[in-house]
C-alpha cells in the first residue's frame, strides 16, 4: 500500500523556504490563538460538583436501575462491533 504524503508543500512554500535558507533568514512561526481565560470561581464550582456527582447519584439508584443503565451502556458500546 503506498504511503500518503500528509505534509506536502506547494511550490510557493518550497520557494520561500529555499530563499529563506540561502539568505539566512528564519521562517516566521505561525501564532497560535490564545486560549480564553477561565473564571476561577466557575472552575472551582464545577470541580466540586464533579467530585461528588457520581457518588451522590450512586446512592439514590436502586440495584435494578444500575443494572438497566449498565445494560444500556453495554448495548450502545457493542452496537457497531459485530
Amino acid at each position: 500500500m503506498p504511503k500518503r504524503l500528509s505534509k506536502r508543500k506547494d511550490a510557493s512554500t518550497i520557494a520561500f523556504d529555499i530563499v529563506a535558507q540561502t539568505t539566512g533568514e528564519e521562517r516566521p512561526k505561525p501564532k497560535k490563538p490564545a486560549e480564553p481565560e477561565k473564571n476561577p470561581a466557575a472552575v472551582a464550582l464545577g470541580k466540586l460538583g464533579g467530585l461528588k456527582g457520581g457518588i451522590a447519584r450512586a446512592k439514590i439508584l436502586t440495584a435494578h436501575q444500575r443494572k438497566e443503565i449498565a445494560r444500556k451502556a453495554a448495548a450502545t458500546r457493542w452496537k457497531g462491533k459485530k
